[in-house]
């Protein structure tokens, strides 16, 4: 594969291109920074600079290049309002827009699993972002892309364990970052899991045969 990745120099974006790159797949993606470009450098990963919050769409198409991926790993993680709506809001609907124009046809999108924090007495900002997260997720779904948007539950920077419980519908825990990053490389490397919400927490199975449970299965013929 040949994938740009929005968020690159985040923690999942940034576990995400190493796994990428450990499988011989092409990875670029978007910094803020000319500075941070070496780092990635080392890794084998083009960088384009630009700020999405700021970049045209016709901008975002051309660092799309060759990509025949896109992944959008970006996010305000519940900061101001004014972030949350230009990076998890109008972000998503710009990248949306740059894939069509650049011919890129499968876009996955890290959202966030709508129930994760709801025991907590979340302030207005923070609720607002899982408002924006939602939207974002409605755009895409309803876009004529090769989509998957993948929903975990709360991150945390624990090791890995390879193991997740992945479906349509999972129950809020929560799940290290590498677990998440892995599970996102192994969905981009099956073609057959496409235009599916998939939710992601901690569980017993392994990543791969996590994945391949969600392909979907041929229709049965009703008579």
């Amino acid at each position: 594969m040949d994938v740009f990745i929005i968020g690159i120099t985040g923690k999942v974006g940034g576990l995400l291109a190493r796994e990428l790159v450990s499988g011989g797949d092409a990875v670029h993606g978007l910094v803020r920074r000319d500075e941070q470009r070496p780092a990635l450098a080392a890794l084998s990963v083009d960088a384009t600079v630009g700020d999405l919050a700021g970049m045209s769409v016709e901008a975002l198409a051309a660092a799309f290049g060759d990509a025949d991926t896109v992944v959008f790993a970006a996010g305000s993680n519940g900061g101001s309002a004014q972030d949350t709506k230009a990076i998890d809001g109008d972000g998503v609907v710009k990248a949306i827009e740059a894939a069509r124009r650049a011919g890129v046809e499968r876009l996955a999108l890290v959202s966030v699993l709508p129930e994760s924090w709801r025991e907590r007495d979340l302030g207005e900002e923070v609720e607002y972002y899982f408002a924006v997260k939602k939207e974002a997720d409605i755009a895409l779904s309803r876009s004529d892309l090769d989509w998957v948007i993948l929903r975990p539950s709360l991150l945390v920077d624990d090791v890995g364990t390879g193991t997740v419980s992945l479906g349509p519908a999972e129950s809020h825990g929560e799940i290290a970052r590498a677990d998440v990053a892995a599970t996102l490389a192994a969905v981009l490397r099956e073609p057959r899991i496409a235009r599916q919400i998939l939710e992601l927490d901690e569980g017993p199975v392994p990543i791969r045969e996590a994945v391949r449970a969600n392909v979907p299965r041929p229709s049965r013929a009703t008579t």
